[in-house]
């Protein structure tokens, strides 16, 4: 029997760590934004390269298993939200936090166009302390840029339980090409 030195194994090691490495599935991380109806907030995100999953549902409330009609009369605490896997190697979340602040307007209370209430409200929902400071970070950079007429009234919250909203408004905006939207993403940046 032939006694092989280090040497020859070596290849074959660097062989075996390159296919593991080409198997892991890429690290994703999760996002949590409420600012308005939720359908329009998900028709923009989904568009972001990096953003792999979207799910609407409900957040930051009271009331465990909320459903539609509950959340919309504002008596829950919850807030219309979307929730968002994302690869931060393709997309970071400072800058999935500036395309929100882009796609609604942060600085009016409790209200996205003609949707009024606290579920509508605008508020981030941090996962770790790196996504608050992300988020305190960015709005303070969106309020020196005077880019929105008044001050940000953005909360900054831990996250909660996200409840997925209905099936019937996963997707809303593909499902429903004309369906209502207030979401745009404005032409500045930050």
């Amino acid at each position: 029997m032939k006694k092989m030195s280090l040497f020859n194994w070596i290849p074959s090691i660097a062989l075996v760590i390159s296919a593991a490495a080409q198997a892991a599935p890429a690290k994703t991380e999760t996002a949590i934004f409420a600012g308005g109806c939720f359908w329009g907030m998900e028709e923009v995100f989904r568009k972001i390269p990096g953003v792999t999953e979207t799910e609407v549902g409900y957040t930051g409330g009271n009331v465990k298993d909320p459903v539609y009609e509950q959340v919309s009369l504002g008596k829950t605490g919850h807030a219309e939200s979307i929730q968002l896997k994302f690869d931060p190697t393709k997309v970071s979340y400072e800058e999935l936090v500036k395309t929100f602040f882009r796609m609604h307007d942060p600085t009016s209370l409790d209200r996205q166009g003609n949707d009024v209430g606290t579920q509508y409200r605008s508020e981030i929902f941090y996962e770790n302390e790196a996504q608050k400071a992300t988020a305190k970070k960015v709005i303070e950079i969106v309020d020196k840029s005077k880019k929105w007429p008044a001050l940000v009234v953005t909360k900054v919250s831990a996250a909660q339980k996200f409840y997925p909203a209905e099936s019937y408004h996963q997707k809303y905006l593909v499902k429903n090409p004309g369906g209502y939207n207030d979401h745009y993403l404005r032409k500045f940046t930050f």
